[in-house]
């Protein structure tokens, strides 16, 4: 039976849930650059974040250059600042890993509040030279020039760093004493939350954050403005899709090749797996891996090395132009690159060529699954090769070939922007934009970022939208969903 906890074991645990959610606001504090302490003077880009002052001095100094030249401020407040940041950063790097120790056994839990416990310090350290760095600054004799601030985040910083070094020395007295024989231990359930959290962080990174930036939907902001309730024009962008007439044949002919494109990649979703098939009945073990390394490459070929190679072949002087005109086919060698006919067809070849090794990948590790049971049943009940395939291959795939189809309708919009990019042209401009290649040129190209935004943001919600209805549609059918 599990032996009850104590009253202090129960504080502890309590004390547990707070520390890590003051850890987790820490490192929070790392990447948000309005909550960065570091930006001690409006010489400081206000883009930067305490992370970016921590690792890179250049950054932090980037535009303090004439200020050390003139003397307006002594170099040595900005390396005590610098240093301050690193300081502040590798406390926080300590306390997230007291945090990931907390989920272990008390041995492992005093190792991981000792070192929360040396990381605060390091951190309240960081925090004071930061407030030295300030305090120098603020006196010099340009302080229009230097332009010294106090950052509004600062109490707040400190005030949650000195909560994780007081409950990390209430946990170390509070927990009981370890036996002198145990090791360090975690629970499995914990230790594969830890290896699944660094992915979890970099989908909040890179899928979640950036829907903080649909705010620019709202604003009339162009770029290097800051955002202020006075530039608020609520739904002019969204109603401007509609109302010019011009933008709104664009968006027209850009969804008619994204949808067209799309269209022939989905109906084709099915050579991934007829290749995977064939390459998996392949008797010769050297042959098969050659060919499976061979049109696994192109993948991590980028798409201008691809548009060399299309370059060198169908160019005016390339490769097919000089052979069919010294056979005496054509008469003087042609760019078959400037030609705009088929391009959802060419969009497509390319890019099936370039993809469909990499494709394979996932049904050959499917097919590996796959009983092989079946498949000496299947040949004594006299089954061919092609009976065998047919009658147990394809079947024990078709649920990974739906999941992935799945994915493909909801990303029906999301042809990517590489490829259209590198092989646009000025005779193939109207059949080969692509909505990511216009929101890209809208936003680049024109600086029209609250339209770019718009365009994204019904983009995301369309997806989304087909995705569930995808899924509806496969478990009204199949009786299965992904969702």
């Amino acid at each position: 039976m599990e032996k009850s906890k104590t009253s202090k074991e129960l504080i502890a645990d309590k004390l547990f849930c707070v520390v890590r959610i003051a850890i987790l606001l820490s490192v929070v504090f790392l990447f948000i650059p309005s909550l960065n302490p570091s930006r001690i003077s409006g010489m400081i880009n206000k883009n930067l974040s305490l992370f970016t002052s921590g690792i890179s001095y250049s950054s932090l100094t980037a535009e303090f250059g004439r200020a050390f030249k003139k003397e307006w401020i002594m170099e040595s407040s900005i390396q005590i600042l610098y240093a301050a940041s690193v300081a502040v950063c590798l406390g926080i790097v300590a306390n997230a890993a007291s945090g990931c120790m907390s989920l272990g056994n008390v041995k492992l839990k005093k190792l991981g509040n000792l070192i929360g416990v040396i990381g605060s310090i390091v951190e309240l350290a960081g925090m004071a030279g930061i407030y030295m760095a300030y305090t120098q600054i603020s006196v010099t004799s340009k302080p229009d020039r230097i332009q010294p601030m106090f950052p509004s985040s600062f109490w707040l910083i400190v005030a949650v760093f000195a909560v994780i070094l007081v409950i990390s020395i209430a946990e170390m007295i509070l927990l009981a004493k370890s036996e002198p024989e145990e090791k360090y231990a975690m629970e499995t359930k914990y230790r594969l939350f830890l290896m699944f959290l660094p992915f979890i962080a970099l989908v909040a990174v890179f899928s979640y954050l950036p829907l903080w930036g649909w705010r620019y939907a709202f604003f009339d902001y162009k770029a290097g403005d800051t955002l202020s309730m006075d530039k608020f024009v609520g739904f002019k962008w969204f109603t401007e899709l509609i109302k010019n007439p011009a933008t709104v044949r664009d968006i027209i002919n850009v969804l008619k090749n994204t949808l067209g494109m799309s269209g022939i990649g989905i109906l084709t979703s099915w050579l991934p797996m007829a290749f995977a098939i064939f390459l998996c009945e392949m008797k010769n073990l050297k042959f098969r891996r050659f060919v499976q390394t061979f049109t696994t490459i192109p993948n991590f070929i980028s798409w201008v090395l691809v548009y060399s190679i299309a370059f060198c072949i169908f160019s005016t002087d390339g490769f097919l132009s000089s052979i069919l005109v010294n056979l005496g086919i054509w008469q003087e060698g042609q760019n078959m690159l400037m030609n705009g006919d088929h391009m959802w067809l060419k969009m497509w070849a390319w890019g099936t060529w370039k993809g469909v090794g990499w494709s394979a990948i996932i049904y050959i590790a499917a097919i590996s699954g796959i009983d092989q049971q079946l498949y000496e049943a299947a040949t004594v009940d006299g089954a061919g090769r092609f009976q065998r395939m047919w009658h147990i291959t394809v079947p024990s795939l078709i649920p990974t070939f739906f999941v992935l189809l799945l994915m493909s309708i909801a990303n029906i919009l999301s042809n990517g922007m590489d490829q259209y990019l590198v092989f646009e042209n000025a005779t193939n401009t109207s059949s080969i934009m692509v909505l990511d290649l216009y929101v890209y040129k809208l936003g680049i190209g024109q600086g029209s970022i609250p339209l770019t935004t718009v365009v994204g943001m019904l983009k995301s919600i369309i997806s989304v939208i087909l995705l569930f209805g995808a899924n509806s549609i496969s478990k009204l059918l199949r009786g299965e969903s992904i969702i």
